[in-house]
């Protein structure tokens, strides 16, 4: 996922991305090329403890020149559920909170690609349930392709297809039974 991304080299070969050529740019390339095309939800929530949940979301967005990030990043915490725990750390916020201020960071941008990696794996099953809900309405309300790695089984058969890996070669590939 890193390398698809544009987070991390490949050792080998050429990545294309949406048309582009992640190979051949460099890390302002990279970063420019992910810039309103890309959105990543890690496992690890990746928050800035210093900042609130309207400034983690809202930050990214000013950094790339967004004309308003603080309403664009206001209306998709609304959209995840947290319209009331914008001015909350990520200290104050449970664990499902804080995955859903990192979805919501990620599609502020309205991305085109849309990767997640283990976004369930550091929560309860429960939440975990609300969570995978959550991306894919997001990702289904942007248009976006949405892109999941998982160990999770339950979890890849929500998706339209699933490729299965070991040792990083694709050992299968076959259609998720649950169509969202």
């Amino acid at each position: 996922m890193a390398v698809l991304a544009g987070l991390e080299r490949a050792s080998g070969g050429t990545i294309h991305v949406a048309g582009t050529d992640f190979t051949a740019l460099d890390e302002d390339g990279l970063a420019r090329a992910r810039r309103g095309r890309i959105g990543i939800v890690l496992q690890a929530f990746h928050l800035l403890p210093t900042m609130t949940a309207l400034e983690n979301v809202a930050v990214p967005l000013e950094l790339s020149g967004h004309d308003d990030p603080f309403g664009r990043a206001t209306a998709e915490l609304e959209a995840v559920g947290l319209g009331h725990r914008l001015t909350h750390y990520p200290a104050q916020l449970s664990g499902g909170e804080q995955q859903r201020v990192a979805i919501a960071r990620a599609m502020a941008g309205e991305p085109a690609i849309l990767f997640a990696d283990e976004p369930t794996g550091n929560l309860d099953t429960a939440t975990g349930h609300a969570i995978v809900d959550l991306l894919f309405a997001r990702g289904k309300a942007l248009g976006a392709t949405l892109l999941v790695i998982t160990h999770d089984p339950e979890l890849a058969e929500h998706c339209d297809r699933v490729l299965v890996m070991h040792d990083g070669r694709i050992d299968e590939e076959r259609t998720g039974r649950t169509r969202r």
